[in-house]
């Protein structure tokens, strides 16, 4: 099998993308970000960008899907995919090698699952449909569409239930979309849960004394939402209950570690159900660039410079 995309995923904060902007600069090649935050202008601290690290030697590497947006559009798999194909048609024009890095499972899926997509209908008769039913009977046609549910968002009024109903019955079927020829070669990372928690907790501590909660301050001084930073999860989420006095800085603190590890955890339930379902994927118990360089140019050796 002749590979034409490398990807590198992993839980957070073990290491991936600072792996994958150095294979990248080895192989010649420029990076795809796979996480559904990082798309966000503004966003830096929070979503971990870390753009220090796409430079090495000296020389930067090209990254994609980073800062597309603004934090009041509005952003999901579909449109990933559409900016994803993009990307990965100009860096194989330009004679480079893909490599796609991130732990959005949805979106990792879309690319190496090769889920088919359509946009959803959201002015449609459906939606009409939908908006006389009740609530409870709209949040069980919800989980029953989508028994993983972790956004709760969805369920805050009937008009975000129905436009996830109406996004999940529009991507509820998977299928090959033969129109594109994608193979990839896919690394993962998997450090001891030990490891992971503490670099969680070290990260946490670094970002919380360098500007994240003033990041978050200036989002909201700029129009978003508490709403909306509730919607992004995570050190949006918690930091906004924090600015709304609804947590103590300590309860805050404790409640957004104890929320990431637990997303680290459904993380890996995610990769573990790619696998399960025909995803092959070559585990590191860390960020080895050593044994990463060795795997490429053992499975890809099309990808060796000249």
């Amino acid at each position: 099998m002749k590979y034409n995309l490398v990807t590198v995923i992993g839980p957070t904060a073990c290491g991936k993308t600072k792996l994958a902007v150095k294979l990248a600069s080895l192989f010649q090649g420029e990076i795809i970000s796979a996480d559904s935050r990082q798309v966000y202008k503004r966003m830096n601290i929070g979503t971990g960008k870390d753009l220090h690290e796409f430079v090495v030697n000296n020389s930067s590497v090209p990254y994609h899907l980073i800062d597309v947006v603004d934090p009041d559009e509005e952003f999901d798999v579909y449109r990933f995919v559409q900016h994803f194909k993009k990307s990965f048609a100009g860096i194989h024009g330009r004679k480079k090698v893909p490599f796609l890095v991130g732990g959005t499972g949805m979106y990792l899926s879309a690319v190496l699952q090769k889920y088919h997509l359509p946009p959803a209908n959201f002015s449609g008769s459906r939606k009409t449909e939908l908006l006389a039913l009740d609530e409870t009977v709209l949040r069980g046609k919800l989980y029953s569409l989508n028994p993983s549910l972790h956004n709760t968002t969805d369920l805050i009024n009937k008009e975000r239930l129905v436009n996830a109903i109406l996004v999940a019955e529009a991507h509820g079927g998977k299928s090959e979309d033969e129109a594109e020829d994608i193979s990839s070669f896919t690394i993962g990372i998997q450090p001891e849960r030990k490891t992971v928690k503490e670099k969680i907790a070290d990260r946490l501590t670094f970002r919380l004394k360098n500007g994240m909660i003033e990041e978050v301050e200036r989002l909201v001084a700029s129009g978003i939402t508490f709403e909306k930073l509730h919607f992004f999860g995570l050190e949006y989420r918690y930091i906004g209950m924090y600015l709304q006095r609804q947590l103590s800085y300590n309860d805050m603190v404790q409640k957004l570690r104890s929320a990431i590890n637990q997303f680290s955890k459904r993380q890996m339930t995610w990769f573990r159900k790619m696998e399960k379902e025909g995803v092959i994927i070559h585990w590191l118990p860390d960020a080895d660039l050593t044994a990463a360089v060795q795997l490429i140019e053992q499975a890809c050796p099309h990808f060796l410079k000249p």
